[in-house]
């Protein structure tokens, strides 16, 4: 049997044991159609990269399936019918991972970090930043911009003494 990755986002109002019974009864589906699911991650409620349904975030579940190609398209239109389901992403796979996924790795890594930057700073500042006297001059000291256009200049005639010394020499 073919093996599958699939990947579905859940609305952000319905709860996690909403999720987890949501869960139950797509992996249902698969082993009913002669599959099975060998890995099921909920990776939790998580902020989306642009809104979707009026959704902001959602909840990310992942399956590893081992199934056939039609209980996969049963599962996939179950998904569609379903309200609670914002998007879904079924891929065929040559092999399974073992082990868990890349996501569950990272939260796993990022404990071990400890609390981040901040506190290897020291105490924090005034965020408001320096007064303006230490920020240097303002831009009409600093001469004109360089996107601007070159303004017109007349340069006055030179002064008759010159032209005397110059005619002198």
């Amino acid at each position: 049997m073919p093996f599958y990755e699939c990947v579905f986002i859940a609305r952000q109002d319905i709860s996690s044991q909403q999720v987890e019974t949501l869960t139950e009864s797509l992996s249902t589906i698969i082993t009913e159609g002669g599959g099975q699911v060998t890995k099921n991650e909920y990776w939790g409620l998580r902020t989306l990269a642009y809104r979707i349904k009026k959704n902001r975030k959602g909840h990310y579940v992942l399956f590893d399936l081992e199934a056939p190609s039609e209980t996969v398209q049963e599962m996939e239109r179950n998904m569609r019918i379903n309200e609670d389901v914002l998007r879904y992403l079924t891929l065929k796979v040559d092999a399974l991972e073992e082990g868990p996924s890349i996501q569950m790795q990272s939260r796993h890594g990022r404990d071990d970090r400890g609390r981040g930057r901040r506190d290897d700073r020291g105490p924090r500042r005034d965020d408001r930043g320096p007064r303006r006297d230490d920020r240097g001059p303002r831009r009409d000291d600093r001469g004109p911009r360089r996107d601007a256009p070159p303004t017109e200049t007349k340069s006055a005639p030179a002064a008759p003494n010159a032209v005397k010394e110059k005619a002198n020499e």
